[in-house]
């Protein structure tokens, strides 16, 4: 009798399974292998067949896509030792994200003042006057 668990599998996990659990949808999947970020172990009829581990590797690709690596970049890191993710360009997007956080801050602070600014037009508010002059030397 064939047991319907597919973790029981010798060979690994199945395409379908691996999007069932990840979310990851199948393209996806042959993108990553495409790029060498995951690698299939294997195929079952003309379905690729993933280790375990790949499971644990889409959600550490997952993570870095959502800090904002590129997936150069995740590959770069990677293709080292997944266990050991490169430190320095971990430190590296963790400043980039407190810049991000310290611009995002000061652009919300202007919002929540622009939308009560007592002034009777935005144009002459000096705060508001400053934001623009602000947003035209970034530009």
């Amino acid at each position: 009798m064939r047991s319907s668990v597919v973790d029981e599998n010798p060979i690994g996990i199945p395409i379908g399974e691996v999007v069932r659990r990840s979310g990851v949808p199948a393209s996806t999947l042959r993108y990553y292998e495409e790029r060498g970020l995951i690698t299939s172990v294997g195929r079952r009829g003309l379905a690729r067949v993933f280790a375990p581990a790949v499971l644990s590797q889409l959600a550490l690709i997952a993570i870095c896509r959502n800090v904002g690596f590129s997936l150069d970049e995740i590959t770069q890191m990677l293709s080292r030792d997944v266990a050991n993710l490169d430190r320095s360009m971990l430190a590296a997007k963790a400043d980039e994200l407190d810049a991000m956080v310290r611009r995002m801050t000061v652009m919300r602070d202007q919002l929540r003042h622009a939308a009560v600014c007592p002034a009777p037009s935005h144009l002459e508010c000096p705060t508001f006057q400053r934001m623009l002059r602000e947003a035209g030397s970034d530009a």
